[in-house]
């Protein structure tokens, strides 16, 4: 159902990422705007409307099947480009093309979580708190990209542009040790000042 809400359309005083109704299947969609719908964090009971710019109390304001199919219409495709290479925008017109794609980081995930049909199904809206992620120290972010950088400037001009001592980014540097991720996004803001990340 969050799919089916206009922007605005959950009710008032409900935080719209964890709100998401549910009710008995009933294949009239004429008695859906009369039956009494659950939100499934709360257990709290919805109505439903199709008028109106917003939710109400009691009610959400879905889309009608008609607004999803007129907003389908200029919805900006995020795996094409335009003709010039350009990321599609709602306006976008003209042939389109596949989008190049440049590789930052490589990030292992589990697909274990029971979770993951549920973010499908649209019934968890934020994906990143079911993801169990595995860090390969030899291939993660600091070892690749952070660590080779940090090694260009002098250990004077780091000290001048970072909050660590001299023996701490020694350590970094010689991989005797390894920051806190905290850190690590002290010391890549220092880099790309620096422009050498």
């Amino acid at each position: 159902m969050e799919g089916g809400l206009k922007q605005l359309g959950h009710p008032t005083g409900v935080g719209p990422e964890r709100f998401h109704l549910i009710a008995p299947h009933d294949g009239e969609p004429t008695r859906w705007i009369k039956a009494d719908w659950i939100d499934q964090y709360t257990g709290n009971l919805y109505r439903i409307v199709t008028e109106g710019h917003h939710g109400a109390r009691e009610t959400a304001r879905v889309k009608t099947y008609g607004e999803i199919l007129r907003e389908y219409e200029f919805h900006p495709e995020a795996k094409c480009a335009d003709a010039d290479g350009n990321t599609c925008e709602r306006q976008t017109v003209g042939l389109l093309q596949r989008r190049h794609v440049q590789i930052d980081g490589i990030r292992y995930i589990g697909k274990e979580s029971n979770a993951l049909e549920d973010v499908e199904a649209g019934l968890i809206h934020a994906t990143a708190s079911v993801y169990t992620e595995y860090c390969d120290p030899q291939r993660d972010e600091w070892a690749t990209r952070i660590l080779p950088a940090l090694k260009e400037p002098e250990l004077a001009t780091l000290e001048k542009e970072t909050p660590f001592s001299r023996r701490t980014l020694s350590d970094w540097r010689a991989g005797r040790s390894r920051p806190h991720r905290k850190n690590w996004e002290r010391i890549a803001a220092a880099l790309r000042k620096l422009k050498t990340l």
